[in-house]
């Protein structure tokens, strides 16, 4: 029987303290009075931030720990029918920047659920225009595009760099892509002294006064070895000396960025042919507080649920077997959510309907229609997307009863306008799922007199058909360039992903509403 074809329906670091945690126990005891080592998956997730700068870093992240678990690589563009089989672990990427992995239960048959999970992988950031080359007033300058909807005003004065992916030509004149990440500060966007602007605003054109220095002119010039300088403005600018359609890459950016992408891609800065780069803060995430009980970080939101659904998913492979399993255990992580989510690899394309679709097509011999049809009513799915933690300085922005705290657990995320799409039946199962695990949860809602941010979630359940529940770690100064979370509550995601994923079976008959 062919379970799943090509699509699915629809420490390596320094680990700071030594001591063993009872973990389970945690969230009973305050930070504020009880200094405690961090678990062990916090100290990871700081790596796995800081190892992931850009999308395409954060699955090659994700890979890495999947691998390690036991999962093999599938590629969406061949037949599954030959290499998948009950009992199995399994990923695959698209665009290497959104990842779908999943476990098939031995016992799995058409129209069983599918237990998901979905996070989102892209974060607000400033990314590297088509022709990035300008220079004013002697600074040599990089033209950026805004990307989500960032607070732009703390990304200046910070010590930035350039991560992403880049496209060259290899030795046999195909295409390849690879990932680089420059570890030091060279670009910086900086403010105006206080003496020249005395307003009591700061809000920046973003097209005119959100523009990075990265040099001095005079510097360039003057500097010795200058290859990309030295071969540019010429026919013999490139190895290839037929026709270009665009200008060359020299023309388009400055030929140092050029020098040290081709560097840390470990190619020849003329084969470079076009990349997708983006500035990052170049300081490391870090524990925080009087008591480490804070995470100090770029792109908390999602890296935070993206890191805890692959490593729930994870541990429910490894905790529970699959052999009496009858259901699928899946996580995905899109790209584009701070952006909308329409692309081929955001959560409103075709990929997880028709990853979900191919898993009731398997069997020949079964009404499509009707398989299809019990599986997404009986399915359910987890949208993981950061929350916000009350602000002390800010009371008055939240309602009153709704003021999720750090490291008191996951909060689900409700709203009478289905902004997030938590229901009633949703937060009974997740509830039964914290019992299990042994983790607090908090609610939220905003103000009435308050927008509400949007998640995956409502446009995967109207385009599933699939019961979903919002939720996620609370966080403050959610799109700022350097956020903060809670040091315990990556841990109690991890075992509420832990438990719902090997769980759902056996609970979904008896919370079901037709």
């Amino acid at each position: 029987m062919r379970y799943i074809s090509r699509h699915l329906l629809g420490f390596t670091s320094k680990i700071i303290h030594t001591r063993n945690v009872d973990f389970s126990q945690s969230f009973h005891l305050s930070a504020a009075n009880s200094k405690m080592a961090p678990p062990k998956s916090t100290v990871d997730f700081l790596d796995f931030v800081n190892a992931s700068p850009t999308p395409f870093h954060a699955v090659q992240s994700s890979i890495q720990r999947l691998e390690k678990a036991g999962f093999s690589k599938i590629k969406e563009r061949d037949s599954w029918s030959s290499t998948l089989a009950p009992g199995g672990k399994y990923y695959m990427t698209r665009n290497g920047s959104t990842i779908v992995a999943f476990a098939i239960g031995s016992k799995w048959r058409p129209g069983n659920p599918i237990a998901m999970v979905g996070a989102h992988t892209d974060s607000p950031c400033l990314r590297l225009k088509p022709v990035s080359k300008k220079t004013a007033a002697g600074f040599m300058q990089v033209g950026v595009e805004t990307y989500g909807g960032g607070i732009w005003t703390s990304w200046f004065d910070r010590d930035l760099s350039i991560a992403g992916r880049v496209s060259v030509r290899d030795s046999e004149g195909n295409f390849v892509w690879k990932l680089v990440k420059i570890d030091r500060p060279i670009i910086r966007i900086p403010t105006l002294a206080i003496h020249l602007h005395r307003q009591s605003n700061f809000d920046p054109n973003k097209e005119t006064e959100l523009l990075p220095i990265t040099g001095l002119v005079a510097a360039e010039l003057n500097r010795t070895g200058n290859k990309a300088s030295e071969g540019s403005g010429s026919a013999a600018a490139t190895k290839d000396e037929a026709f270009q359609p665009l200008k060359q890459m020299t023309e388009r950016h400055h030929p140092y960025i050029l020098e040290l992408v081709a560097e840390e891609a470990g190619v020849d800065f003329q084969d470079i042919v076009d990349f997708e780069l983006v500035l990052y803060d170049v300081q490391k995430a870090c524990l925080g507080g009087l008591n480490e009980e804070f995470i100090f970080s770029a792109r908390l939101d999602n890296l935070n649920m993206t890191y805890c659904s692959v490593m729930g998913l994870i541990e429910s492979v490894s905790s529970t077997s699959l052999e009496d399993e009858s259901c699928i255990r899946l996580i995905t992580c899109f790209d584009h959510e701070e952006i909308g989510s329409t692309s081929a690899q955001g959560a409103d394309s075709d990929l997880l309907p028709a990853v979900s679709w191919e898993h009731v097509s398997s069997d020949p011999d079964i009404d499509l229609r009707t398989a299809y049809e019990q599986t997404a009513s009986s399915s359910f799915l987890v949208s993981a997307d950061m929350a916000h933690s009350v602000n002390p300085n800010y009371i008055s922005k939240y309602e009153s009863d709704h003021t999720p705290e750090m490291n008191k657990g996951t909060v689900i995320k409700v709203n009478a306008s289905q902004r997030y799409a938590t229901n009633s039946p949703g937060i009974v199962l997740i509830q039964e799922m914290a019992k299990r695990a042994g983790v607090p949860l908090q609610l939220f809602v905003v103000r009435n007199d308050s927008t509400c941010g949007s998640t995956i979630g409502p446009m995967l359940s109207a385009k599933m058909g699939v019961r979903t529940l919002d939720l996620g770690n609370p966080q403050l100064s959610m799109h700022s360039i350097r956020e903060t979370g809670g040091t315990y509550d990556v841990e109690h995601a991890i075992k509420l992903f832990n438990a719902y994923l090997s769980h759902y079976s056996e609970l979904e008959p008896r919370i079901l509403v037709d």
